[in-house]
Order: C-alpha cells, then structure tokens, then sequence
C-alpha cells in the first residue's frame, strides 16, 4: 500500500526485453540504504518488485499484463516517480494507493505553465470519478477539480511541478492511472445493494 506522496525520483538506466516481460533497471536514491531484494516500489504508480539490487541501482521486472495497462508497455520513460511502501504509525499525507494501474489516460490540454492539465480516460472509469475526488497520475496523489464526460482536470501546485514529472507532460502524453479504491468499494456495494435488495 502507498500514499501517493513521491519522496523521489529516479533515472531509468535500461530496460532489457525478458522471456514474458522486461527489465527495468532504475538509479538507486542513496537515502535508500535499506531498500531489499523483494520489496515492493511504487514506479511511476505502478507496484513493483525489487528483484535484482546493488549499491547503485535496482531492478523490477514487469510481465506482460503490467505493460498491456500500464505506460511502460507504449512510451520510453526517463524520469520516473518512486515511491516505497508506507509503514504503520507514519503520516498519511495522500490516500489509499494500491498500486495497481486501472488503465492509461492521454493529457489532452496542459494550461497555466503546466499547472492545470486535462487527461482523458476509458469512459468505462467514469463511475470512480467525482470532483474534489482522489485519483493517482503516475503515482501522484491528486485531487480531481472537474470532470466532464470521460475528461477530468488536476490543478498541479507548485511543489508538485517542481518535485514529480509531471510539470513536463506535453499533449499527447500517456499517464497511468488509478482510481480511488474507496470509491470502487463504494461502487461495488452500492450495485450490490440495489433496488429490491436488502442492506445490511
């Protein structure tokens, strides 16, 4: 589980085609001391597994079906967000981030120096999408300012354009995605508990 807050980003140093998926190998942050071969890393959103380590980098390794949904799969990244999983008793600054990618949004309008960007998503999502909603763009966590049909808008503050990668997305641009998992839940049982159906 993570939080959606990035405390760093990294260098992708090479991806290598493997039988059933690709290796990823990443600049290890050298505040990361303790970082273990299986641990999980949010990257770029996406939970991933440590599964080679050295001093000054680390490996994951994606199969197919993280790069069917994800944006490793379509476009060459560079700068990519890290995040390590939360511990108990920490500050939850963002919210709940599983790190599972439900699909791929396209940046559709970028305005105000980048502070204000529009993506589009599968209009299949638009059920876990509201205003002032929770939502993770490349492991970010934002907050929704609108949304219209299968479109919806972030407003990106200054520190956030200054610290994620996300101050350079251009039009065209493909960003993973993840909806609030609270608001699937809340989905799920709301279908469960429809018309004619008796609520616990």
């Amino acid at each position: 589980m993570f939080t959606g807050i990035i405390t760093h980003t990294s260098e992708v140093e090479s991806t290598k085609k493997v039988p059933g998926g690709l290796r990823i190998t990443l600049r290890r942050p050298s505040q990361w001391t303790d970082l273990s071969l299986g641990e999980s890393i949010s990257i770029n959103g996406t939970c991933l597994t440590v599964d080679y380590l050295n001093n000054d980098s680390f490996g994951c390794t994606l199969v197919s079906e993280t790069l069917k949904k994800t944006i490793f799969g379509n476009q060459k990244l560079q700068k990519v967000h890290l995040e390590r999983a939360m511990k108990a008793g920490e500050r939850f600054g963002g919210h709940f981030v599983q790190g599972h990618i439900d699909c791929v949004g396209k940046v559709v309008s970028s305005e105000k120096a980048g502070a204000e960007v529009a993506i589009d998503f599968p209009a299949q999502f638009k059920k876990y999408v509201i205003d002032k909603g929770s939502i993770a763009i490349n492991g970010v966590s934002l907050t929704i300012v609108e949304v219209h049909r299968n479109q919806l808008t972030v407003a990106l503050i200054p520190y956030t354009l200054q610290h994620t990668n996300l101050g350079s997305l251009k039009v065209g641009d493909k960003v993973n995605l993840e909806f609030d998992m609270l608001g699937k839940y809340v989905h799920r049982k709301s279908i469960k508990n429809g018309p004619g159906r008796k609520k616990i």
